[in-house]
């Protein structure tokens, strides 16, 4: 049965790896540095744009924030990483919630590694992806922020980032706008759909 996304909820907000909900259904996170549109996407999955608080100064969501997707998955909020701004302590503890959340998970079923198309990826990006596939953890990579390129660019940038990441050529890819603005929200469509596909191709 398809996710009806209408019915995305916001679930709870969790400060430590203990207040995290059970992961008796299949388990979505979302990856990424700080201020690349994890919220944004959030919001527009749910076409509500209330989903989740998205805020332009980078760092903002410093906890797991828990969704539920029409009662069929959860979907995790990551702190993002790579927040230069922060302070020490706050950076280390934003790394140490995210280190233990991926030791202590066992149920996540699936990544999504948000990485900002504009830019080259960072080495955090590169060591994300690399920590997945070397953990053997299905993802999806979606690029975001496609609203402020042309097409022409979008698939000049894709090309880059094929480069730099290495990704396999059977790689899950979107490019994707979730831009209040963009009334089309390019690509959320068929995240929609291919999300939809794997959590329920059991």
């Amino acid at each position: 049965m398809a996710i009806n996304y209408g019915k995305i909820r916001y679930l709870k907000t969790c400060a430590s790896i203990k207040d995290c909900p059970d992961d008796k259904l299949p388990e979505i996170v979302l990856a990424g540095r700080s201020n690349v549109g994890k919220s944004s996407l959030v919001n527009a999955l749910g076409n509500n744009k209330k989903l989740a608080r998205v805020s332009q100064t980078p760092g903002k969501t410093q906890q797991i924030i828990y969704f539920d997707l029409d009662g069929q998955a959860i979907l995790a909020d990551l702190p993002g990483y790579g927040f230069s701004k922060a302070s020490k302590d706050k950076s280390k503890g934003f790394s140490e919630l995210c280190d233990n959340y991926f030791r202590v998970r066992k149920g996540i079923d699936l990544v999504l590694l948000l990485i900002d198309i504009r830019h080259e990826p960072s080495n955090d990006d590169i060591g994300m992806l690399n920590f997945l596939n070397s953990s053997n953890i299905p993802y999806f990579l979606v690029f975001t922020k496609c609203d402020k390129l042309s097409a022409q660019q979008v698939r000049k940038q894709l090309q880059m980032m094929s480069t730099i990441l290495d990704f396999a050529e059977d790689a899950r890819v979107f490019a994707v706008s979730s831009s209040e603005t963009n009334p089309q929200k390019s690509g959320i469509d068929d995240l929609k759909q291919a999300l939809s596909d794997e959590v329920c191709k059991d």
